[in-house]
């Protein structure tokens, strides 16, 4: 067993950088060019690998901490037998100087490049004002297939020489690509999760005058440095986001997410949960945005008031979730949304997000209430009336509102009072090739139910025809949702917002039902109530569902 030093490799410039995140500790044991430390300069972000694998003894550094070429970070043992402690040390000390050399020797040949880095990280020399040029991924160290993480321009926009384009993410840096050239953004030809190597088209570009040479220079320069620094592994993986890191400059983009510190598992963290880093406070050195703090965001965004106010225009506190591209599963066909279904997409997630749902479910026994039912049906006919369940339901549900007027009020938005209603207005639920609209039966309490009957076949034509004013389908203090035509045993229907409580009607069928003395065929309708948790309470629900119920096993009830 020996135990070695960890130096810091060639960085590229002899300029001290900070430590921003240790990814080991001592007794961890790691693998050849895992990362041990992640260090930051004003130009990128870079993790340091271990040269060799072994048992971490000693972290000689701290969080913070400012370090350059050579300067020790860590001890560690190796099981190498026979290799001298100093030998990986001084093997990267002895680099260090001919490296200078041989870095001079490779700048030559990097400067008879120049025309093909030309023609790569951007257009010719001097373009015309007003040509569109095609700009293109530069060298990024010979790294094939990386990650583009974000795109922080759009069409349109206008870029200053060196403003961030993209920003790519590798397994050992996040690197921003700058554009080479100021200009307006004609077409963006990359998206998030696109993998990009050197020459892969980014963007069209209008110039906005004659180009000068300055910006490729200094995208040059750490072109060359990264060439001469591919000598160890090591340093190619630091070196390599030199070449496309952004300037200063680049921060000026108006991108909240282009604006942050954070490394590379910092960023993939906060994509898995759908989080926004330009959001997010970081409390690492200069401002750098540690995982605790993404952790912090998301447990804020859950449990502050400021999360439940966001939530009733988004959604929820959280950022939307990521669109995938499912094309590259196989083919796919794209269907645009009706209106309708827009609009009651947005109001019951809303309803959903803000209104803590219960549903409690029950049975009603409709074998007399049907028997009477299709008795009465072949006589209203004549009369072009269509006698259904659900006018009877309408009746029995405006009876019990009555009886428990909780049901029939609304929670103020402030949550500080209730307002009950002195009138019976309930909607009901049509099914349209359209989408699902809620015409509203007014003074239900007050009608018959043929009255309701009429009143239900006037609205659902008016539905099916696209007829239907915003005043047939405003001011319902109650809905029912019924299914039974269809099928299903039970749902949980979602209440329509500003409403406490929705009654879901499933498929009946007959069951075998025990009167005490023997199993009789019944008739049973399924009932699912759904409620607001605030108002209403579980005891409150049952006794409404078991008054509802007897009204629709006895009909004679509704007379009284």
């Amino acid at each position: 067993m020996t135990v070695k030093d960890v130096l810091v490799p060639d960085l590229g410039s002899g300029d001290a950088v900070d430590v921003i995140e240790i990814a080991v500790k001592p007794g961890d044991r790691v693998e050849k060019e895992q990362t041990i430390l992640v260090l930051e300069s004003d130009k990128a972000t870079v993790e340091v690998p271990s040269p060799f694998a072994g048992v971490v003894q000693e972290i000689l550094v701290k969080i913070g901490q400012s370090v350059k070429q050579g300067d020790k970070v860590a001890a560690m043992e190796t099981a190498e037998a026979g290799v001298p402690a100093a030998a990986p040390a001084a093997n990267k000390a002895d680099s260090a100087a001919p490296k200078s050399s041989s870095a001079q020797s490779e700048k030559a040949p990097a400067k008879t490049e120049t025309p093909s880095a030309k023609t790569t990280a951007q257009p010719a020399a001097k373009p015309a004002s007003g040509q569109v040029i095609t700009v293109t991924i530069p060298d990024i160290g010979g790294s094939e297939g990386v990650d583009v993480i974000e795109v922080v321009v759009k069409p349109g926009d206008v870029l200053a020489a060196e403003q961030t384009m993209v920003v790519l993410e590798s397994d050992k840096a996040t690197m921003e690509v700058p554009c080479p050239q100021a200009g307006t953004v004609q077409k963006v030809l990359l998206k998030v999760g696109d993998k990009v190597s050197m020459s892969t088209p980014v963007l069209e570009l209008a110039v906005a005058g004659v180009a000068t040479t300055a910006p490729l220079a200094a995208a040059e320069k750490p072109a060359a440095a990264e060439k001469s620094a591919k000598s160890t592994p090591a340093e190619t993986s630091t070196a390599a986001p030199k070449a496309v890191a952004a300037t200063p400059a680049a921060h000026e983009t108006t991108t909240p997410s282009a604006k942050v510190h954070a490394g590379p598992a910092v960023r993939k963290l906060a994509r898995e949960l759908g989080v926004d880093l330009g959001r997010v406070t970081g409390t690492g050195p200069r401002s750098r945005i540690m995982k605790e703090d993404v952790h912090a965001y998301v447990k804020q965004q859950l449990t502050s008031k400021t999360s439940v106010s966001t939530a009733a225009v988004s959604g929820s506190g959280l950022s939307p979730l990521p669109e995938i591209d499912f094309s590259q599963f196989g083919p796919i066909e794209k269907v645009e949304l009706s209106r309708i279904n827009k609009l009651s997409a947005a109001n019951l997630h809303r309803a959903w997000v803000n209104i803590p749902h219960v549903t409690q479910f029950d049975e009603a026994d409709i074998t007399d209430l049907e028997a009477f039912r299709k008795s009465e049906s072949d006589a209203l006919k004549d009369q072009d009336v269509k006698l259904t369940i659900l006018a009877f339901m309408v009746k029995a549900c405006a009876k019990s509102l009555l009886a428990f007027p909780r049901f029939n009020s609304s929670l103020h938005v402030g949550g500080e009072h209730l307002v009950f209603k002195k009138y019976v207005h309930i909607g009901i639920a049509v099914d349209t090739p359209n989408g699902l609209v809620v015409p509203v039966i007014r003074d239900a309490d007050k009608k018959s139910v043929i009255e309701i009957a009429k009143d239900m076949q006037a609205l659902s034509q008016k539905a099916r025809a696209k007829k239907l004013s915003p005043g047939d389908m405003q001011g319902a203090t109650f809905s029912i949702s019924s299914l039974g035509g269809i099928g299903g045993t039970a749902f949980t229907p979602i209440v329509n917002w500003p409403e406490v409580a929705i009654l879901g009607v499933s498929k009946s069928q007959i069951k075998p039902v025990y009167n005490g003395k023997e199993f009789l065929p019944r008739l049973m309708l399924p009932l699912s109530l759904s409620y607001d948790h605030r108002v209403i309470d579980g005891a409150e629900a049952a006794r409404f569902t078991t008054y509802l119920s007897k009204q629709l096993t006895d009909i004679r009830r509704l007379l009284l």
